[in-house]
């Protein structure tokens, strides 16, 4: 059978017998639910068959409505297919195309969060940074490097794959790690600058590109959130946090590669940044006692709020750097989903957390997700999945924001990274995790 991947076929119906089970699955844990299985399935299978694009170089993943293949993006949307890659290798080898298709990106540019399918020079070329015709966008993300290595790792998990543990992972490894060292230092050692003309203040970053000013403090440095807006303060903190769970998983990657050396110099960071974290990223709340910040510049300046683009403060268990019964998380949380949070938006229809990316009062459906899988009680989860089946406006796909009144109105009627994240959350409440993930050895399914 010849994978949809393969096909670059819009239309076309085959479906492998594996994602086909997984859809089989959904139907009979909600047998009376006939809104939520053609929710799930629309959802599931739209990365695979509308954003997969083969060439010369193997896969690509556009985002959707946007013709780039972005490293967080892609990562997130190929992700729910982990749970069948062990056993199906047409699938496993589509995963293994878009790692390796990821860690070639890196390798040519790490401080790039998207790229182009070829040396096309599409995209934001007259942007004042070292650009480059493979290169869609140069904003530096820390994500943006984390998701590969959570990707490699989950891939590793899942299929046991010896051969993805190679001397280019280690390559990539290294030049991730040299990227975050210098940028524990940006002002005196970062090569790095980005600016932008005639867009918006988030769009570009300021003191000639430099971003805002930080001092050390473990943690390392980031220009743009994971919604490719401007970072307030230098060190945001779900990022960081992020690295701290990326670089534990490359640290178990090149123990396995007998890679020693690096392995540790990989330990030392995260041991790093996570104290960094803890000693300058939390303060007390009036209301919820002590809480973790979103931004903070070192010197205590510090921004509260979440985002609803992951890394979040919100998707903190999801990432595996604390679990959901944490009480400084447990406070976080309640923060978050509260009034306190600027970015909370309660309306008519649904209520969650939107972001400065999009209008005000619009809730992300990936905020949504993940605030299902992190919730501990079974009526929150519910609720959740009412919500979702209440704001698709009609088109039984999931959408960047949309408006908590009237969620006819959306952004992004094409934005596969929100359709895997919805059908991730559906899949857990079924009890099937990624392997290997933080919510998989929770379940000690892993």
């Amino acid at each position: 059978m010849k994978s949809l991947w393969l096909e670059q076929n819009v239309e076309a119906q085959e479906i492998p017998a594996s994602l086909q089970n997984i859809i089989e699955q959904v139907r009979k844990a909600y047998p009376e639910d006939q809104e939520l299985q053609k929710l799930f399935e629309n959802c599931f299978l739209n990365t695979y068959q509308t954003t997969l694009k083969q060439d010369e170089e193997g896969t690509f993943v556009i985002t959707g409505d946007i013709p780039a293949m972005w490293l967080r993006d892609s990562s997130a949307q190929v992700r729910p297919y982990l749970i069948v890659a062990g056993e199906d290798p047409e699938i496993a080898k589509m995963l293994k195309q878009v790692i390796e298709r990821q860690w070639n990106y890196i390798l040519l540019d790490p401080y790039a969060n998207a790229f182009n399918q070829s040396a096309n020079q599409k995209g934001h070329q007259q942007d004042r940074t070292e650009m480059g015709p493979w290169i869609w966008e140069r904003k530096y993300e820390v994500d943006s490097l984390c998701y590969p290595i959570q990707l490699t790792y989950l891939y590793w998990k899942a299929t046991g794959d010896p051969t993805i543990l190679s001397s280019k992972l280690k390559q990539v490894l290294e030049t991730i790690y040299e990227v975050w060292r210098v940028e524990q230092n940006h002002e005196e050692h970062s090569p790095y600058s980005f600016e932008r003309e005639d867009c918006r203040i988030s769009d570009t970053l300021l003191r000639g590109g430099k971003g805002g000013y930080s001092v050390h403090t473990g943690m390392t440095w980031s220009g743009f959130r994971p919604s490719d807006d401007a970072c307030l303060y230098g060190y945001l903190v779900p990022a960081n946090m992020f690295a701290v769970v990326a670089l534990e998983y490359a640290t178990e990657l090149l123990q396995e590669m007998k890679e020693e050396e690096l392995a540790q110099k990989m330990k030392q960071l995260a041991t790093e940044i996570k104290a960094g974290i803890e000693t300058y990223a939390k303060v007390e709340h009036p209301v919820y006692g002590e809480i973790y910040v979103y931004e903070t510049d070192g010197q205590g300046n510090v921004n509260l709020m979440d985002d609803a683009n992951v890394p979040s403060l919100l998707s903190i268990p999801y990432l595996g750097y604390a679990e959901a019964t944490d009480p400084t998380y447990r406070n976080t949380r309640n923060f978050i989903l509260s009034r306190h949070n600027p970015y909370f938006y309660e309306g008519e229809v649904a209520e969650g957390i939107g972001s400065p990316h999009t209008p005000d009062h619009y809730i992300w459906h990936i905020a949504l997700a993940i605030q299902g899988m992190t919730a501990i009680t079974k009526e929150e989860k519910a609720r959740i999945v009412e919500m979702f089946k209440r704001t698709h406006g009609s088109t039984y796909y999931m959408h960047e924001g949309f408006d908590a009144d009237r969620p006819e109105r959306f952004t992004r009627s094409w934005f596969a990274w929100a359709n895997s994240m919805f059908s991730e959350f559906i899949l857990s409440e079924m009890g099937l995790y990624v392997p290997g993930s933080p919510f998989a050895k929770q379940a000690g399914k892993s």
